[in-house]
């Protein structure tokens, strides 16, 4: 059965940007046809998404890279969503790819460069919405799962989890981050749109049941109504201590038993995802002030955003013998942590895109610096890439989502031109971006269809497009 597993000197920033990688002509021909599907096959399509690739590829100078964009930005569109109407909302199912389930965090991921083009093209705009209406519906159907089915009936094969398994549920491995994913749509949603429709009964009831569940994961007065265990053998993909996790010390912060790679924490207190949690309770905040009229409620979500910063700054900033000051990924309150960083998003990477803190801060710089770097243990270096990754893999393999975030977290040219001479060479030919690659061997790669990493690389270029176009003119 397929499963997301089963496909499966200090810094790095110091030895050149030019020294990576090899040329990604040595695995295939010169040839940049196409790869997306026919347009009779194509899921869904946009005609404000087919002219931004019109417009963007006129002006990428490297044929190599106009072509992994265009097959790569509309993915999503072209071969995950499936569009309809329920209960007289639009609803849309987005799988994730080579899996038939919707994780809360893909989809949201997936959908999110499609956001500034919604007000140009209604139809998009409505999918949207609709994936807005089945985010809630799942997170009101269990706000700890992380990924759902279309059809009730369908049988997950981890429905012998010990956990709380509920018909329409893939899976339920409590993460942070996939509540966060859905605040984050839809509060982007409405600030690029302007649309304030999608905040009805339901949303509001999902929202109350989101900041509900971050109190009960704060543990104050109990270890909370989740738990997980799985008997597959995998360390990873099971908790410790009864399915509660490792024990920690009550300091604000909120637990998260996995990490948006789907792997187990160690240390239930997962940091980047708490400051996610900050960033996206404010902005809900906001939602609830400004559009609900709904102050208290607005109150709610500010305080436990202010709770878990001040536990962020007072806890989490520890002293790395070789990194100095920096973020830990995960710590129990007690004075333990886990010092590392992976690469799926949130990670500690990718904090000045989430909105927590800035590219220049301080402390961020400093651990930008630890997780491109072999002090961090799941950096990796290789004849084509340098880069991070993570255990979900294992060792010697890069995952092209590291590559993207740290070219969306940069200001430097050529540390962004570097990310892309490595995205352009570790495609396999195929013109798609991976899940995970071998350092040494592009041709040994994890899930050719993982629709979140393509997406993600349009927006690095429509990044690229608005604020660097002389980097697009480039050749490679």
């Amino acid at each position: 059965m397929i499963t997301r597993r089963n496909f499966i000197k200090k810094s790095s920033l110091g030895l050149g940007f030019f020294a990576l990688p090899a040329s990604a002509k040595l695995f295939y021909k010169d040839e940049y046809i196409s790869r997306r599907p026919p347009i009779s096959q194509r899921k869904f399509t946009s005609d404000a998404v087919e002219k931004t690739i019109k417009i963007v590829k006129k002006v990428i100078a490297d044929n190599e890279l106009a072509w992994m964009f265009e097959n790569c930005f509309p993915n999503t569109l072209d071969t995950t969503v499936k569009f309809y109407h329920k209960n007289n909302k639009p609803h849309t199912y987005v799988i994730t790819g080579d899996i038939d389930a919707m994780w809360l965090r893909d989809s949201s991921a997936q959908v999110y460069p499609y956001l500034s083009l919604a007000n140009e093209d209604e139809k998009l705009k409505n999918l949207l919405k609709g994936v807005i209406n089945k985010q809630v519906e799942c997170v009101l159907l269990d706000p700890y799962a992380n990924a759902f089915f279309d059809d009730a009936t369908k049988i997950s094969e981890w429905k012998d989890d010990s956990t709380q398994m509920k018909p329409g549920i893939h899976e339920r491995k409590w993460e942070i981050d996939s509540l966060c994913y859905v605040m984050r749509l839809s509060y982007n949603y409405w600030k690029k749109t302007g649309d304030s429709s999608i905040f009805d009964a339901d949303w509001k009831k999902a929202l109350l049941l989101i900041l509900q569940t971050f109190k009960e994961q704060q543990r104050k007065d109990s270890k909370g109504p989740y738990k997980f265990q799985r008997s597959n053998g995998n360390p990873l993909d099971t908790q410790f201590a009864g399915g509660y996790g490792n024990p920690t010390k009550k300091v604000g912060l909120i637990h998260s038993m996995f990490r948006p790679s789907d792997d187990a924490t160690f240390y239930p207190f997962l940091i980047s995802s708490n400051m996610f949690a900050v960033v996206s309770l404010r902005e809900t905040a906001e939602i609830f002030s400004t559009i609900l009229n709904d102050e208290n409620t607005s109150e709610q979500f500010k305080n436990l955003a202010k709770e878990v910063d001040d536990a962020i700054q007072k806890y989490a900033i520890l002293n790395h013998p070789e990194a100095g000051k920096i973020y830990a990924l995960e710590i129990d309150g007690f004075g333990n942590a886990l010092f590392m960083d992976d690469a799926n998003v949130p990670n500690l990477l990718s904090i000045p895109y989430l909105g927590y803190a800035s590219k220049d801060d301080e402390i961020y710089q400093n651990t930008r610096k630890f997780s491109l770097s072999k002090t961090n243990p799941w950096f990796s270096e290789g004849k084509f890439a340098k880069g991070i990754g993570g255990p979900h893999i294992g060792e010697h393999k890069i995952w092209p989502l590291g590559l993207i975030m740290q070219a969306l977290t940069t200001d430097d040219d050529e540390e962004i031109v570097s990310c892309l001479k490595m995205l352009k060479a570790t495609h396999a030919g195929t013109g798609f971006i991976h899940e995970s690659f071998d350092v040494d061997n592009p041709k040994d790669f994890t899930r050719s269809w993982f629709a979140w990493a393509n997406t993600l690389f349009g927006e690095l270029i429509l990044h690229l497009h608005k604020t660097k176009p002389e980097i697009l003119k480039r050749k490679f």
